[in-house]
């Protein structure tokens, strides 16, 4: 966001603030409603790190100065009135003070968020023991080993789908997915990066 950008916002209007709503930027899940500043938004855009105004406290406040959970700035888009910003970003813990992702109930990554919340947990267990961790002994064992084990949960799909119960398409292609996202992680892509293909397509 420019200053320009900055300038065409309607602080105004909120008696000097704006509305600041939160979005994990892989999951698309909504972690909070806080409020900036004119300062506030300066120090996030500057600093890359969301940064906020406490209306209890009545001063500047940066996510996770006492928790460490901070948020890691993806970019903040206006709307389309000019006085909220959405703030799309990278979370390192939980969101709320109560120790979930979001403050808006207890439910994580949910819908085709957890395709993203997987990604995650496949990175994190790229790094186990492979004794300790299936992810990390796929990895271990290569693209081409991964790439097998697509083929076969592709097939265990197929048939699912063909002659299996919905509940049993529904596990085969969990595994499906799972396996898939392995080797993705494994050639260096994301399923962002398959989304970008798919909205090219819709084109």
């Amino acid at each position: 966001m420019t200053s320009a950008e900055i300038d065409g916002l309607d602080f105004a209007k909120g008696g000097g603030l704006i509305a600041a709503v939160v979005q994990d930027a892989a999951t698309l899940q909504v972690l909070m409603l806080a409020y900036m500043d004119r300062a506030a938004l300066e120090e996030t855009i500057a600093s890359g790190e969301a940064t906020f105004f406490s209306r209890s406290r009545g001063g500047r406040w940066r996510k996770g100065e006492t928790s460490g959970h901070r948020l890691a700035v993806v970019s903040v888009t206006r709307d389309c009135d000019g006085d909220a910003v959405l703030v799309r970003v990278t979370p390192t813990g939980p969101a709320c003070h109560l120790g979930t992702t979001s403050c808006f109930g207890r439910e994580t990554a949910p819908g085709s968020g957890r395709l993203a919340a997987l990604e995650r947990t496949i990175a994190a267990r790229a790094a186990a023991p492979e004794s300790e961790s299936w992810t990390a002994k796929l990895l271990a064992g290569g693209p081409k080993r991964i790439a097998q084990k697509v083929g076969e949960e592709g097939v265990e799909t197929a048939l699912a789908g063909a002659a299996g119960t919905p509940e049993e398409l529904c596990a085969e292609a969990a595994d499906l997915l799972y396996h898939l996202s392995v080797l993705l992680h494994a050639r260096g892509a994301t399923l962002e990066d398959v989304m970008a293909v798919l909205a090219a397509r819709a084109k």
